[in-house]
């Protein structure tokens, strides 16, 4: 894989959602890490899912910010290259929002898309 390959595959977290994981993972006693995957399925064709996890696979790319670990597995990375993950608490409330450029449409919920 060339350097633009890698840069491509590259997934991202910004402070706010490092701040949060980092917060929600310190209060789930033996849990280290959320882990971030895409599944078939939702409103678009895919949908994202998060798990709190406490082992490390071997496939598993891991993005570490400011105390927070997130845990993307090779086949997720695939959809999910060049995304970014945010923490977003506005009027409509908190969640995890993912930027992903792969997306060729999402659903109002934001978290199923379809490339």
């Amino acid at each position: 894989m060339g350097a633009d390959a890698k840069t491509a595959m590259k997934v991202e977290m910004t402070d706010a959602a490092a701040k949060r994981i980092a917060r929600i993972v310190s209060g789930e006693p033996g849990k280290t890490a959320l882990r971030v995957s895409v599944e078939g399925g939702g409103c678009s064709g895919f949908s994202y899912k998060f798990d709190l996890v406490d082992t490390r696979n071997d496939d598993d790319v891991a993005i570490e910010k400011d105390g927070a670990t997130v845990l993307i597995d090779d086949l997720s990375l695939v959809y999910m290259g060049g995304s970014v993950i945010d923490f977003v608490d506005d009027l409509m409330g908190q969640s995890f929002q993912i930027r992903n450029p792969n997306a060729v449409a999402s659903c109002g919920c934001g978290t199923s898309f379809s490339v």
